[in-house]
């Protein structure tokens, strides 16, 4: 492992994935063109090495910051002037970091705190523009026909110590000037153009305030990735726990996440949703980043410290067109107090936005969660682990969390409510690990009720229950249901999504696109669950284009998902992409071996039969098997009539699933039968249909549905698995025995 000391360069498009989700080959096919046209000959000019790129960023070392700064300023030069005619919304916006310090040299790659302060220093850095570190501004800055402009000393992420900060100024009138933000535009004459870059007066309370208050003049409105919304629109930040106390986080976090529901309570308001202005905080630095990637025109900030009893809140509203605060405020109050801070916080944000409220709305606004601040913080450590349970440690916790506010609060909606997304979750995703399907349905079910009961205007578990009532195969409740969730929350981006769900699956297709569009805008930065959400709403609507775009990042994300794997196989059928859905399904059936038509079949009982028959056939052109692990039995080797009724007649079957797993299923003559393995322990019915269908249910699994299915008899020989029968059945197959019972 070399170590030295290098000039570092690294430069990232502005809003990539927003432009990806546009036109994602024309935007990566942009920006290989700016990579060989631009990048890679600048670099070579200047005695430079591409060491990689990384998605949509380029990373390069130089022996010499002088040259590292030359061909940051030519490339972007070049780069203005290449793009001079591009249309707004689809140019390339690169910020370009340099920083001189420590590498780590493997092979060809390097890495270290030199890179990682070129990173982070490219984010202080204007769309266009060059930022760089103050060890290289000492090197550079009368060596180099640029002026500066100093942004002082930045905190920065993952790095400790602070960092001096510089923007450089490629207009040639301002050569060899360095100013300081806080001088403003009082030190240069320079065209607007140039004006533009110059930072604005920083305000005094660096302690109280993240870095990303450095303001800057308004950028015309094409930098703004979404078209700002005809209502007042907001965005906020997460609150940040400044006592250094990482027991608060939950907190701060709770506290972001009660204003971001509460003002998502208010028609009058656009509120982006929690998951994007939580992803955000990585990659925006400072407020105009904030409202350019999001779309918003005004951003809440603040930040929280707990002391004993003693809470201190600070709160600022930032207009983000003019970089001015419209109200801000500093509390100072007893822990008791929370919920009359946020009250106030929530009243002067409407007061400040001049929004007007119905009598709903105020009711809505005016009642607290819970009286026991107790029960309260086990909610927000619950809400702290996420909405993703994808395993059984943190389903665990989450739900105990819940279950202890409700114990100290049994009236306590939005634990109960809690406790329902978590179910369904695990329900809708066929996790099967901590309870079964059914049993999951049911508490979903129950804890929805029960919310709605105490609150019925609680969005959250109108949402839940809309899902619920849509797969039980009442498409009209559901869609009732999931209406007054979008009017209880209007901002609520996972409402939308799911009324949009619902809607396609109805035939409504227009509006679920319009529903679903809705949802993203108010959760740009979306997660990849949430993706796959609205690429399975596109699909059921009949865009696959966009279906196929939404979903493969699904699949990329989450590339254990059966549904996004099960999805674009079937959407690139219906694109005439044989080969590529012909490869996922082969995915598919690696991941999930006993993946088959007739499961699917079962599974979208609730589809309208058009829309089912046309997924079905989808994955069967892909090459999905009609039965698990691809079995194919013989019409002549089927067990049916006397044979058949005789084999579940005072029976026991003795055998193996394919799998390996042993298993024992007694049969009385009246219908009933006991199934146990090595952790499975059920009671259900069994029956014939026909001559030749077995069919079978089982209390608290898939759904409670009957599941059918044929025996044949194995003709395999000693080479195959051993058992007389095969029992094959849209969830499993097995190989089997028969003895009588013993007699009583």
């Amino acid at each position: 492992m070399e170590r030295r000391l290098a000039a570092v360069l690294i430069a990232d498009v502005v809003g990539y994935s927003r432009l990806s989700e546009i036109d994602e080959e024309g935007t990566r096919t942009r920006f290989q063109s700016d990579l060989r046209q631009a990048f890679e000959p600048m670099i070579a000019r200047h005695h430079g090495r591409l060491v990689k790129t990384m998605g949509d960023g380029v990373l390069a070392e130089f022996h010499s910051v002088v040259d590292a700064l030359h061909c940051a300023v030519d490339v972007q030069r070049d780069l203005a002037d290449r793009h001079v005619d591009a249309e707004p919304e689809l140019r390339l916006d690169f910020r370009i970091g340099i920083n001189l310090g420590d590498i780590i040299v493997e092979g060809d790659d390097i890495q270290g705190d030199g890179v990682n302060i070129a990173d982070r220093i490219q984010r202080l850095a204007t769309p266009g523009g060059i930022a760089i570190s103050g060890t290289v501004y000492d090197q550079v800055k009368s060596r180099v026909a640029v002026g500066y402009v100093s942004l002082g000393s930045q905190k920065v992420r993952n790095i400790a110590e602070p960092i001096r900060v510089y923007r450089v100024v490629l207009d040639p009138a301002a050569a060899g000037k360095t100013v300081h933000a806080r001088q403003g535009l009082r030190s240069w004459r320079l065209a607007a153009a140039v004006v533009a870059v110059i930072a604005l007066p920083l305000a005094a309370a660096a302690y109280w305030w993240p870095p990303w208050t450095i303001f800057e003049a308004a950028a015309p409105a094409t930098r703004f990735a979404y078209p700002i919304p005809d209502k007042p629109s907001v965005a906020v930040l997460p609150f940040i726990n400044v006592g250094g106390d990482a027991e608060q986080d939950h907190l701060a976090e709770g506290l972001t996440d009660d204003l971001i529901t509460e003002l998502s309570k208010v028609s009058g308001l656009f509120v982006i949703a929690r998951h994007s202005v939580f992803a955000i905080q990585d990659t925006a630095t400072k407020i105009q980043d904030v409202a350019e990637e999001l779309g918003v025109h005004y951003v809440l900030e603040g930040s929280l410290q707990r002391a004993g009893m003693r809470l201190r809140i600070n709160v600022k509203l930032i207009d983000a067109f003019s970089g001015l605060s419209l109200w801000a405020e500093r509390y100072d109050r007893q822990y008791a107090d929370l919920f009359a801070v946020q009250d106030d916080v929530i009243g002067k944000i409407i007061s400040a936005l001049s929004v007007k409220l119905s009598d709903g709305e105020r009711n809505r606004l005016a009642r607290i969660p819970t009286e026991s601040l107790e029960a309260y913080d086990y909610y927000l450590r619950a809400e702290q682990e996420g909405t993703s349970f994808n395993d059984v440690a943190t389903s665990r916790e989450t739900l105990s969390y819940y279950q202890k506010a409700i114990d100290i609060d049994p009236d306590f909606a939005d634990a109960h409510a809690g406790i329902a997304r978590v179910a369904v979750d695990i329900w809708r995703n066929d996790y099967n690990f901590l309870w079964s399907g059914a049993v999951a349905r049911k508490i979903a079910y129950d804890a929805a009720g029960q919310a709605l009961k105490i609150d019925p205007n609680n969005a959250r578990a109108q949402t839940v229950l809309a899902l619920l009532q849509l797969v039980d195969g009442r498409p009209q409740a559901a869609l009732e249901s999931a209406n007054r969730a979008v009017a209880a929350q209007p901002s609520d981006a996972e409402a939308y999504a799911n009324l949009a769900l619902i809607l396609a699956h109805t035939g409504s297709r227009e509006q679920a696109i319009a529903e679903i569009e809705k949802a993203m805008r108010l959760d740009p930065a979306a997660p990849p669950s949430f993706q796959l959400l609205a690429g399975i709403v596109y699909y059921k609507a009949g865009d696959d284009s966009r279906a196929v775009l939404l979903m493969e990042a699904a699949r990329d994300a989450l590339p254990n998902a059966e549904p996004a794997r099960e999805f674009l196989t079937a959407a690139y059928i219906h694109l005439g992409d044989e080969a590529r859905a012909r490869q996922e399904a082969a995915k598919l059936l690696e991941l999930f071996p006993n993946s088959n038509l007739t499961y699917y079949g079962y599974l979208y009982d609730y589809w309208r039969e058009e829309d089912r028959n046309r997924h079905i056939e989808a994955l069967r052109a892909a090459g999905i098997p009609q039965w698990p692990f691809g079995f194919e039995g013989a019409d002549a080797d089927r067990v049916v009539g006397d044979d058949l009724r005789n084999l579940i007649k005072n029976t026991s079957w003795v055998g193996t699933h394919k799998n390996g797993t042993e298993f024992i299923q007694y049969f009385d003559s009246q219908g009933n039968t006991a199934y146990r393995s090595a952790n499975t322990n059920i009671t259900g019915i069994v029956e014939i249909e026909g001559d030749d269908r077995l069919c079978e249910q089982f209390a608290g699994y898939f759904l409670d549905r009957m599941v059918c299915g044929y025996v044949y008899r194995n003709t395999t020989g000693d080479d195959g698995p051993p058992g007389d029968y095969v029992r094959i059945s849209s969830q499993a197959l097995t190989y089997f025995s028969v003895k009588p019972n013993p007699t009583q």
